[in-house]
């Protein structure tokens, strides 16, 4: 079994650090900078920051705070939120981004995600797929969470393998700021469905979600915000318990 990353994600709104549960019901979290600071003594495996209202408002990245993130930072750096072109992401490149993710835009345009992978090489290339169980079936949002599209995630989740893209972020709606698990299902469907990495985001609020996603679907990274934000469980602490459980971390 290849070594599981954990990765916390910062999610940013109006340059704070924020997180919701189902999407909505926002709250603070802290200053972003401090926190990626903490996750990097703490042996996170990578960062990943989303600025969750940039679609949703029109407007590009906050590549300002980007940078003095990655200027923080020496591990894996994913960013996300109103990237809609090739030079959007340079823009992040140049900013100390590692990877960019992609998702309203993907979906609109799925060309970018090509383009992307021509650019700068498919593991620079991070489609996130945001899934909500809608009359039983997993459906793909865009837009937030706030838009329901036509796509069905399994089979929009091969797509995005085929574009180009080096990896998946699944994010459960149902599941999200819950702490009650990853979707195990849908997780477990689109990691068996395709041949990169899939991060499992959603649920996640007990060291034994991390063990369940890791053995009952093929998810190679676990994505988790309020309980490392809040140190509800430290990383050091998870990745102990990992290892006592015999499940490979770094």
């Amino acid at each position: 079994m290849l070594k599981k990353r954990i990765i916390p994600c910062l999610d940013i709104k109006n340059g704070r650090t924020v997180k919701g549960v189902n999407f909505v019901d926002i709250k603070d979290a802290g200053d972003p900078i401090e926190l990626a600071k903490q996750y990097v003594k703490d042996g996170a495996d990578e960062l990943v920051f989303l600025d969750i209202t940039a679609t949703l408002e029109n407007r590009k990245t906050l590549v300002d705070l980007v940078e003095k993130i990655a200027q923080e930072i020496n591990i894996p750096f994913t960013v996300g939120g109103g990237i809609s072109t090739v030079e959007d992401a340079l823009a992040l490149i140049k900013a100390g981004a590692d990877k960019v993710s992609i998702n309203s835009s993907a979906v609109k345009n799925p060309q970018l995600i090509t383009d992307l992978k021509n650019r700068f090489g498919s593991q620079f290339v991070v489609v996130a797929i945001d899934t909500k169980h809608v009359n039983d079936t997993w459906k793909v949002f865009t837009k937030g969470g706030t838009h329901e599209t036509e796509l069905e995630t399994v089979a929009w989740a091969k797509e995005v393998e085929k574009l180009g893209a080096g990896e998946i972020l699944l994010t459960s709606m149902n599941n999200d700021g819950t702490k009650a698990g990853f979707a195990l299902d849908i997780t477990n469907s689109v990691s068996k469905a395709v041949n990169i990495p899939v991060i499992a985001s959603g649920g996640a609020g007990k060291e034994v979600h991390f063990k369940d996603v890791f053995t009952k679907t093929e998810a190679s990274a676990g994505l988790a915000a309020s309980i490392f934000h809040f140190a509800e469980i430290p990383v050091p602490q998870l990745k102990q318990y990992l290892k006592e459980q015999n499940i490979p971390v770094r």
